[in-house]
């Protein structure tokens, strides 16, 4: 039975009592009474529920009697369960804002008249804008390339997420980037912001390095193919000097193209190829073997000596760090004129790390081409690279070798005056 109709049985029962006892009139009184004093006290109720819903949230239930302590629990269970709801949403969101802000993409969300709503802080990077300033401003005024306005028109009027679009917007220093929209709740857009400049110069250097290949290979082989016709239309009539000097500097060409194709298998190997191994090296014999080879190249052309005052053992590729150190001593050959003086050294530095250094009296190089000097086929002077055997990566060899074994390459140089390349390797690699 409810708590109502139990109250309204209990007041005509009471109601009942009185008439019979003292009469209907005063009957009616006690009834009208007793009928105040209760709606009072729902009244007080009343009062306290209201009170206590203001109060914050966690604020322990009032105590009361009856239908109203069950109306106030209820009322606090509710309460109890939506404020769960609301912190559970917080966090969620929560959650979405920091992992939208960690996200690799720069990450941007416009309203239905393209005002910046949010934008995360690779957005702001990449596009050159400030959160605390740019937001709710037209993005079109940030980013005035007509491209990108006719990208975000288009996107708007069809509504469907639009090809992506490549620019390098003003604000951004020149980077390249891919810009991709989506429609996003209720007539707003997305825009997702990718870095390519690295991919696009990467592009470039391959289609630089194709391009260079080419040429490279190209020179040589018409020498060869030229002289080989010649040799082969004039065998009855050329003299024996002829066909020597022929066949001789058809010879010449094809090593050169050997030693380009070699260099580039190397490079190769060594970009793609894991770290290398941890060998001893045994540096007394691998400096002897780049002395040896610097001699035969110069021919006796140049005063070459040899200091060895470091690290009997190196940790590393014995090979790497072979072709790294003779390319070094080779280049000091072909740059150092006839008479020069040459001195390849190993020495340990007073902080653990040992350094190999080949130091020429040649031509020298201005410093303005010094932090090219590693590129690939990169010269300070084509002709005489060429000329001199050079197929230029002897440099971007001994760059990569290097960084494989984290050492670094130290470049001085003075015009007239001679040049300076030194590989420091770090104390980890010596014993």
């Amino acid at each position: 039975m409810s708590r109502v109709l139990t109250n309204t049985i209990w007041l005509a029962a009471i109601g009942l009592a009185s008439w019979l006892v003292i009469g209907p009139l005063a009957a009616a009184g006690a009834v009208a009474v007793l009928a105040i004093w209760r709606m009072a006290g729902h009244e007080r109720q009343l009062v306290r529920l209201t009170a206590w819903a203001e109060q914050p949230l966690g604020t322990p239930v009032p105590e009361a009697n009856g239908s109203w302590s069950r109306a106030f629990l209820a009322l606090h269970r509710r309460a109890s369960k939506a404020a769960s709801q609301r912190e559970e949403l917080r966090e969620m969101s929560e959650r979405f804002r920091l992992a939208a802000e960690a996200l690799p993409e720069g990450v941007v969300i416009l309203d239905q008249r393209r005002n910046i709503e949010w934008i995360n802080p690779r957005a702001e990077l990449l596009l050159g804008l400030d959160s605390l300033s740019d937001v709710g401003m037209p993005v079109s005024h940030l980013v005035r390339e007509p491209e990108f306005i006719a990208f975000l028109e288009k996107q708007k009027a069809t509504g469907e997420t639009s090809p992506p679009l490549l620019v390098r917007p003003v604000r951004s220093g020149g980077r390249m980037l891919q810009i991709r929209g989506a429609p996003f709740s209720a007539g707003r857009a997305l825009l997702l912001i990718e870095d390519l400049t690295q991919l696009d110069r990467l592009a470039t250097v391959r289609r630089d390095f194709v391009a260079n290949v080419s040429h490279e290979m190209r020179t040589p082989l018409t020498v060869v193919l030229g002289f080989l016709e010649t040799a082969h239309d004039g065998m009855a009539h050329a003299s024996p000097e002829e066909m020597e000097h022929y066949l001789a500097t058809a010879l010449e060409h094809a090593h050169r193209m050997q030693r380009l194709i070699e260099d580039l298998l190397t490079l190769s190997s060594l970009e793609s190829d894991s770290a290398p191994p941890q060998d001893a090296v045994d540096v007394a014999a691998l400096l002897a073997g780049v002395k040896q080879d610097t001699l035969a190249l110069s021919a006796g052309r140049h005063v070459i000596t040899l200091e060895n005052s470091g690290p009997a053992t190196l940790i590393g590729n014995g090979r790497e760090l072979y072709s790294a150190f003779s390319n070094l001593a080779s280049n000091a050959v072909r740059y150092t004129p006839e008479g020069g003086q040459i001195t390849l050294a190993w020495r340990k530095d007073v902080d653990g790390r040992a350094s190999f250094t080949v130091i020429d009296s040649g031509i020298g190089i201005a410093s303005h081409h010094i932090p090219r000097l590693t590129e690939r086929f990169y010269r300070v002077d084509r002709g005489r690279s060429r000329d001199s055997g050079g197929t230029g990566l002897g440099l971007a060899i001994v760059k990569h070798v290097l960084e494989r074994h984290q050492a670094t390459l130290n470049i001085e140089s003075k015009l007239g005056v001679g040049s300076s390349f030194m590989a420091l390797l770090p104390a980890q690699r010596i014993q």
